[in-house]
């Protein structure tokens, strides 16, 4: 009876190691086709399939049924994608463009080596809902769906002003959602959406990052949860990237301010030492009047005729015009609105 328990235990252990379990039903036009399960360690390669991602593949029955299962997966969350692939030369053909196939589906879930999961086929629609043992194995769908919301929201809001607001309220919901699973993988591919260059959401991003305490909080809760994985390590290097990038440009921007202050004190600088030179060089030319010239001048300045000026200094026309002569000449100028241009 010894070796029997004996037995018994090194099974029970090996159980006790975790043991995954996979399944789902593919739509009627997949059957008899292949099946693929990859593992995604990086959270910026989820938009599509990628070939080095795939490390199972099976076959869809004539029922359009299928299974994964092994006890080889990590045993924290990771994120995983099931996909089915359409075109007929199979992953490797010549129909894939960047490795995706045109009809191709697929749903990415979180899941870890304990867990089973089951992919049913809805109303003819296939990976549109998970069943799992792990409750945070249907929380990307659910993103999903907000991202639709997002879309039809956004819909007739084109000003930036209306704009403005909905990013507010829209980065506010997918933030708060994230923080509600408590799963720090969820609240990495909140971020991804949210980051992504191609995205109208990278600016607001920008924004978002320098009030935002949503990114270093999940950067505190990767390395807590996830302290040894790529995904961690990643993110936070990306982070101090977005970090730099925004002091660079409000050094920039202060840098470029200050560059345009300067320019206008040096132009009010220059404006105001022309201005002096000016004074100082009709003040000189006025200088070198004699007393008599000094009041004509005066008189021009105020606007009086030539008639006007004879009358009030008691002279004679002709004099007057002798002394407005001399004037000229002596200041440089040709006429009356010269003369009360300059000095």
């Amino acid at each position: 009876m010894k070796p029997f328990f004996t037995l018994v235990a090194i099974l029970a252990a090996y159980t006790l190691q975790g043991q995954y379990h996979f399944s789902g039903q593919v739509a009627e036009n997949y059957i008899n086709q292949n099946v693929y399960l990859s593992l995604v360690e990086d959270y910026r390669k989820t938009s599509r399939v990628y070939l080095n991602q795939v490390f199972q593949t099976t076959v869809a029955d004539s029922l359009g049924f299928f299974s994964f299962e092994g006890n080889s997966l990590p045993a924290q969350n990771r994120i995983y994608r099931i996909h089915v692939d359409g075109c007929e030369e199979g992953l490797n053909g010549k129909n894939h463009f960047l490795r995706e196939c045109s009809t191709t589906e697929s749903l990415l879930f979180i899941a870890n080596n304990n867990d089973t999961i089951s992919i049913p086929l809805l109303s003819g629609q296939a990976f549109c809902e998970v069943s799992s043992s792990n409750d945070a194995s249907g929380l990307l769908l659910e993103m999903e769906s907000l991202k639709e919301e997002m879309i039809v929201d956004f819909i007739g809001h084109h000003s930036k002003t209306a704009s403005s607001i909905h990013y507010d309220n829209w980065f506010k919901k997918f933030q708060e959602f994230a923080n509600s699973t408590n799963e720090p993988l969820v609240e990495l591919s909140v971020y991804e959406f949210l980051s992504d260059r191609k995205n109208e959401t990278y600016n607001h991003y920008l924004e978002s990052l320098s009030t935002s305490t949503f990114y270093n909080d999940l950067q505190n809760s990767l390395l807590e949860t996830y302290p040894d994985s790529k995904f961690t390590e990643q993110y936070r290097k990306e982070l101090h990237a977005d970090e730099n990038l925004i002091e660079s440009d409000e050094n920039s921007f202060a840098f470029n301010s200050n560059i345009i202050v300067s320019l206008i004190i040096l132009i009010m600088f220059i404006i105001g030492a022309f201005y002096i030179l000016k004074k100082r060089k009709s003040n000189k030319g006025f200088a070198t009047l004699t007393p008599q010239e000094q009041k004509i001048t005066e008189a021009i300045k105020s606007g009086k005729t030539n008639k006007e000026i004879a009358t009030e200094l008691f002279i004679s026309h002709s004099t007057v015009k002798t002394h407005v002569n001399n004037i000229y000449k002596k200041l440089g100028v040709s006429s009356r609105t010269e003369l009360q241009s300059k000095f």
